[in-house]
């Protein structure tokens, strides 16, 4: 594996101090000493799309008007820091079963047909490859690849599907089962990270 120069740091708690993810993340990241790091908060500062936006994003590049264009404009620039990292450094905590909106929210603007994937006639490929993903996942009870665990599965479908297949987990998945074993195996599976 070759060494991490540029990390895409996404965190997506809606805890700042108390956010089980967002220290996870830090440790994570201060693993990789000397990357280059850009840090998005999910949930604070990304809109959700509309109809105005996938209109735009259904035009043609040459035929978008100036209103359009602009529509897109956060959508690439998210997309450049996507292209521009070779790991993402992903803080995700389940809510309800599934990703947070703002997650959600930033996979919207990311997965693009003809930018982040196209269709093939074997199906869609993702256009971002050769790139490692590293999630950080908390949950008070909803374990990783259970059959609940709609989130988990979720990320490394969506990830896989823009290109990116190189999914590791960081799980502190039992928080209100056994908070302290959950996060100790988690600080163990930090420091065992391949940096």
């Amino acid at each position: 594996m070759t060494q991490t120069k540029s990390i895409l740091r996404l965190d997506g708690s809606i805890r700042s101090d108390e956010s089980v993810t967002r220290k996870l993340t830090d440790d994570i990241v201060a693993r990789f000493d000397g990357a280059d790091i850009v840090s998005r908060d999910s949930l604070h500062e990304l809109p959700l799309i509309n109809e105005a936006w996938v209109g735009a994003n259904f035009t043609p590049a040459e035929q978008r008007g100036p209103e359009q264009q602009e529509l897109l404009v956060l959508s690439d620039r998210l997309i450049e820091e996507l292209r521009a990292a070779d790991t993402l450094v992903l803080g995700l905590p389940v809510y309800n079963f599934s990703v947070p909106a703002g997650f959600k929210a930033w996979i919207d603007l990311i997965a693009r047909a003809g930018v982040t994937f196209h269709y093939t006639e074997n199906g869609p490929e993702g256009l971002l490859k050769d790139k490692r993903a590293i999630v950080a996942m908390a949950a008070g009870g909803t374990q990783l690849d259970s059959d609940i665990d709609f989130a988990g599965r979720y990320v490394r479908h969506l990830l896989g599907f823009i290109g990116i297949t190189n999914v590791e987990f960081v799980r502190a998945d039992r928080l209100a089962i056994d908070a302290e074993g959950s996060l100790a195996e988690a600080h163990k599976a930090v420091e065992e990270l391949a940096a």
